[in-house]
């Protein structure tokens, strides 16, 4: 941890200063974060149509982000590495607390929040090892990742209105969905493990 800790101290006082200010697009990437907590203690509440809502507003932040650093020429380096951790932090955080509620309509297995904990910590250790052995930093969107974050979307939405509604989610979409998620989340690990192997060796020859 304390590895981890001072490379990131590190990469951070690196990165110019430029590259770091606080843009308008930024602050909605962080007003995703923000967000969270408040989706988080609404789902545990029971308040389900707050918590759609809420979780709909921070949706719209990851496109609002993106449109924002394009049209208003507000792309940083910072903006662009924070945006994949307020995904990851948003998402994981709501399904993790879906596998908590343990309720009677609906759950979410155990082996798919594995899978989604597996892959996220697998890509931030790759990520380190690239940067400590070769200095090279990987931060690009993936497509795979971006269709997976907005299934995934899809899914919970559709989740929180069934469970606003007290309806049993057809059984077909729900496995359905778990399946294309599981799919898109492994694809797109393999996409980047690909990229990050081709550097690695670019850098070393």
């Amino acid at each position: 941890m304390n590895t981890i800790l001072s490379t990131m101290r590190t990469f951070f006082y690196r990165i110019p200063a430029q590259e770091r200010r606080m843009t308008i697009a930024t602050m909605f990437t962080v007003a995703r974060i923000v967000l969270t907590p408040i989706i988080v203690g609404l789902m545990v509440a029971g308040w389900w149509c707050a918590a759609c809502l809420f979780f709909i507003c921070a949706a719209c932040t990851d496109v609002i982000d993106g449109f924002l650093a394009r049209y208003l020429n507000q792309r940083t380096f910072l903006g662009a590495c924070l945006d994949p951790v307020a995904d990851k932090i948003f998402l994981f955080s709501v399904f993790c607390t879906l596998f908590f509620i343990k309720s009677d309509l609906f759950y979410i297995p155990a082996w798919f929040v594995c899978i989604m904990l597996i892959k996220e910590l697998l890509q931030i250790i790759g990520a380190i090892i690239l940067y400590r052995k070769s200095d090279l930093v990987a931060i690009e969107a993936n497509v795979y990742g971006k269709i997976s974050t907005v299934i995934q979307i899809m899914f919970v939405v559709w989740l929180f209105w069934s469970y606003f509604l007290q309806k049993l989610p057809d059984s077909t979409i729900y496995n359905g969905f778990l399946f294309i998620m599981s799919f898109c989340m492994g694809i797109s690990f393999l996409h980047y493990s690909f990229i990050w192997i081709h550097r690695l060796q670019q850098k070393r020859g």
